[in-house]
């Protein structure tokens, strides 16, 4: 949903300002002013102008993570900005970021190569996400997307997955909350749909394509 802290978010961005705004929407400047006073409401027509222009729906790739395969920081050098951006058919909040996955323990629900967008911060206590799929990180600093269960004390979890082992008495440094999945072949469409509206330059970039840049 769309509101005016996002656009506010997106207008605070380098390079956006509402005059550039108003340009890519086809409105008089002051139309931007009046929407974030809340006394001009956006019409539908101008939504899909607002998102683009302020890159709303665009979310951080940051990693890889594990779906049966071990992802330690040692196979990762990240830059500080990640490894470029997916670019979601629908606004998103700004405290999210994505990674890949990696592995085929979690099928048939995660296939290796979807994109999983989750919390960049963990919202909730551990004992929330018991019995629930998460993104996570051990203290040893790897990353695995797996169902979170009770361990034998309070202090550690089980990690389980559909098609391997558990991995039993682990700490976690970090929850990631999923919020939305992308399934492989829906990324490759999302691709494919930019591009033809960009003349050729999509801006969805995913760990995929990056690998062959």
């Amino acid at each position: 949903m769309l509101d005016v802290k996002m656009i506010e978010r997106g207008l605070a961005k380098p390079g956006k300002t509402k005059g550039g705004l108003a340009a890519a929407m086809g409105v008089r400047p002051g139309a931007v002013s009046e929407i974030l006073s809340e006394t001009r409401l956006i019409k539908a027509s101008e939504l899909a102008p607002i998102i683009d222009y302020l890159e709303l729906n665009a979310v951080p790739i940051m990693g890889r993570v594990g779906a049966g395969a071990s992802i330690g920081p040692e196979l990762e050098q990240m830059p500080p900005e990640g490894l470029g951006e997916v670019e979601l058919p629908f606004p998103i909040a700004e405290e999210t970021i994505a990674f890949e996955v990696v592995g085929d323990s979690m099928l048939p629900k995660y296939e290796n190569g979807d994109i999983i967008v989750v919390y960049r911060d963990q919202r909730h206590p551990l004992t929330s996400f018991y019995g629930e799929e998460a993104a996570v990180r051990l203290k040893s600093g790897e990353r695995h997307l797996k169902t979170i269960e009770r361990g034998k004390t309070g202090q550690v979890v089980n990690l389980t997955s559909f098609n391997a082992k558990p991995i039993s008495g682990v700490k976690l440094e970090w929850i990631g909350e999923i919020c939305v999945t992308l399934p492989r072949g829906q990324i490759e469409r999302l691709r494919a749909r930019a591009a033809g509206a960009r003349g050729g330059r999509p801006r969805i970039r995913t760990v995929s394509n990056l690998r062959r840049e």
